[in-house]
């Protein structure tokens, strides 16, 4: 195992699925494994299917027997599993957040530290990379990106100022675009207005909310009795599904209700609050400190 990802909030994940040695467990996000080893010490006769769509994530991979690696994203979570004859499992993990790995990789993209190509594929079997979506997007759709995947302001003014620059020259590299943005950056916020656009230009490239809409619902039809589903969450957009799912039943809007008005919802949230790192994990490991995990029951 590589120092490939630190995993966040692990003794929590683990503590919020309740884990029964002889159960079957997924990990959407096998990342560098770190949540996966943890679930696989404490099963004896049961299972865990990782998934993963990255292909440096196989690079991580334990010999173990109780191990299932599935290379493909978890959007389709419940076709791979019906493929191995799985149709209930006892806890679903999935950590939204992209992998150290990936960040520290500058031909990945993901990272304003060092220059890059405008990548930020997790898989290099997508075909839409960053640079395309700046170059080939209309005006209007920038701006769409921008404002609902980054709440960035002024996502018009900088949808205009990609459109123009692209005229003179493709936009290739992340110090391109950074050399784009700095001019509309709010004074002493450069880094976070810097975050909000790669975070906007990342969630488009991946389908990121798309594949999380997909996870939510098959979660309900996938999960026994008293199963756990456990969700770590970097980012507003994520977090708001993510809860409103777990209490609501819905991604968005209120609980349906029978007759009589009780509240039809698949899931007991075993949190009333997302569970946050402490200032001791957050020392070890900076990039936990936007982390949140719900965890809900299913009833």
């Amino acid at each position: 195992m590589t120092d490939y990802h630190v995993p966040a909030l692990l003794d929590e994940s683990l503590k919020g699925l309740k884990i029964k040695p002889e159960g079957t467990y997924v990990d959407c996000t096998f990342g560098g494994g770190g949540h996966a080893k943890a679930i696989l010490d404490q099963l004896t006769t049961g299972t865990l299917y990782a998934f993963d769509k990255d292909e440096d994530a196989q690079r991580n991979l334990p010999k173990h027997d109780r191990l299932v690696f599935v290379p493909h994203d978890f959007r389709f979570l419940k076709n791979y599993l019906r493929m191995f004859g799985v149709r209930l499992v006892d806890g679903i993990l999935a950590d939204l957040g992209v992998s150290s790995h990936q960040f520290d990789t500058p031909e990945r993209g993901f990272s304003l530290r060092e220059d890059g190509p405008l990548d930020m594929r997790m898989s290099e079997q997508a075909e839409t990379s960053a640079a395309q979506i700046l170059n080939e997007y209309e005006e209007e759709q920038l701006c769409h990106i921008f404002r609902r995947y980054g709440e960035v302001r002024p996502a018009q003014r900088l949808a205009r100022v990609v459109v123009s620059a692209r005229e003179d020259a493709p936009l290739q590299r992340i110090d391109e675009l950074k050399s784009l943005l700095e001019p509309l950056a709010p004074r002493f916020k450069e880094h976070k207005f810097y975050a909000q656009v790669f975070q906007a230009l990342r969630i488009e490239v991946n389908d990121e909310l798309g594949a999380l809409e997909q996870l939510l619902k098959q979660s309900k039809e996938l999960l026994k009795t008293g199963g756990r589903f456990a969700v770590i969450s970097y980012h507003s957009l994520e977090d708001r599904m993510v809860k409103n799912f777990m209490r609501e039943g819905k991604l968005d809007g209120e609980a349906e209700r029978d007759f009589f008005g009780n509240r039809l919802v698949p899931f007991r949230m075993v949190h009333r609050k997302p569970i946050v790192p402490s200032e001791e994990e957050i020392e070890r490991n900076s990039r936990s400190r936007s982390a949140k995990l719900r965890v809900a029951e299913r009833i």
